[in-house]
């Protein structure tokens, strides 16, 4: 995949990172987007400001999470659709300054991630249902009409935004991502990704906004490809929990296999992946958030290296069970689907590795090349012709890695491929 070949090149060694969406709706626990999707009136959502008090908002307990599970960059919701801004703005009285907690959270925020080495982007939704001057006409993820007192004015509005990117630009120090959201206007304007890119040469800048930007966006698994590499950068995103991405109290959680699957099928295809949680309301992780997180982290951890400075190699077999990735004499067999039998088979590789190890548990595996009875016919029940002996990984304990997803190593003499 080429590189950006500059500071924007972060983004191919910091690979998984943590979504944060934290906003107003955390003190009614049920979404994110909870004024529109509950028809709840403007002058009745935005009272939420007044019960705003985050007092157990720490943001090193959020790093700590974050680096408990190897995640290594983190993506703030600084406004989400709701308009509600989570810094100091100087453009609307619509934020955190004005709540009785008083206090910038995406200063403290920065301030820990400037401290700790630990990159920060910034999500900026440009729907929004409390501006005056944006045009809400019903359109996905708008309020159907704009509601009493609105001036709709998409010029006004964008000279809003722009004032709006240039401080969250200039006064949090680097920022080393742009993710927008929402553009459902459809307006195209390339000069607003160039100021971010002025203010903040290392920022990757997402393809949601005003032009295509630097990567992909494919969210929630519900975008499946059946490519085997990424054709462009790309940073997958999925939601810790399924029904929301802010704090919802009663949430359904998405199993932990689940989502391994899901960080290792992005990873392995050469991609960034970056796993959401919403803090509550007083700005803790939720606990089974924070136990998920953990357990990720004792697997990404012990696969790691199947990932970093790795490339998908996931050409060199026919079996699209597996997705491999491979570093110099080394190839990584990634089984992101449930196996169902105690081996792989890598057609056509017929060379057999010096050694094969599974890398959750460090154990050694069986590995030989091997004539297989159900390889001998075609799908049309006649006999193969050609090679009949094939790479096979074998006696892999598959019953016992049930909950999480197997990485083999398999180490040659020489490259393969």
């Amino acid at each position: 995949m080429q590189r950006f070949g500059d500071g924007r090149d972060w983004f191919f060694e910091k690979r998984f990172g943590l979504f944060i969406h934290w906003g107003l709706y955390a003190i009614n626990a049920w979404h994110e987007q909870d004024q529109w999707r509950r028809g709840i009136p403007r002058t009745i959502y935005e009272q939420l400001r007044n019960q705003f008090i985050p007092i157990h908002f720490d943001p090193d307990a959020w790093l700590d999470a974050a680096e408990a599970a190897g995640m290594e960059y983190i993506c703030f919701t600084t406004k989400h659709h709701d308009g509600f801004c989570m810094w100091s703005t100087a453009q609307t009285d619509y934020n955190i300054m004005n709540t009785p907690y008083e206090r910038d959270i995406l200063a403290q925020l920065a301030e820990a991630c400037h401290r700790r080495g630990f990159p920060l982007c910034l999500y900026y939704s440009v729907v929004d249902w409390h501006h005056p001057n944006y045009p809400n006409q019903g359109r996905s993820h708008e309020l159907p009409a704009p509601e009493p007192g609105d001036e709709p004015n998409i010029e006004r509005y964008l000279e809003f935004l722009k004032a709006q990117v240039h401080e969250l630009c200039t006064q949090y120090g680097d920022i080393h991502g742009f993710w927008w959201d929402m553009n459902v206007t459809g307006l195209v304007d390339p000069s607003i990704n160039h100021m971010i890119r002025e203010l903040q040469p290392n920022a990757v800048i997402n393809n949601r906004g005003f032009d295509e930007g630097d990567f992909g966006t494919p969210e929630r698994d519900f975008e499946q490809s059946s490519a085997l590499v990424f054709e462009r950068p790309t940073e997958a995103c999925q939601s810790i929990g399924r029904e929301s991405w802010g704090y919802r109290e009663d949430e359904d959680y998405y199993s932990l296999t689940h989502l391994l699957r899901s960080i290792d099928r992005a990873l392995a295809r050469g991609g960034n992946y970056l796993l959401n949680v919403g803090p509550k309301a007083d700005g803790t992780l939720p606990g089974v958030a924070v136990n998920r997180l953990a357990r990720i982290g004792d697997w990404y951890q012990s696969v790691r290296e199947a990932f970093d400075g790795a490339e998908p190699a996931s050409v060199l077999t026919e079996n699209r069970e597996v997705l491999l990735t491979r570093k110099g004499r080394t190839l990584y067999v990634h089984l992101c689907q449930e196996p169902t039998v105690e081996r792989v088979l890598l057609k056509p590789l017929t060379v057999k590795p010096k050694s094969a190890t599974l890398l959750n548990t460090g154990e050694p595996l069986v590995v030989s090349t091997d004539s297989i009875p159900t390889q001998h016919m075609d799908g049309g029940g006649l006999p193969t012709t050609g090679p009949r002996e094939w790479l096979r990984v074998h006696r892999i304990p598959v019953d016992d890695l049930t909950d999480t997803v197997p990485v083999i190593k398999l180490e040659f003499d020489a490259p393969i491929g």
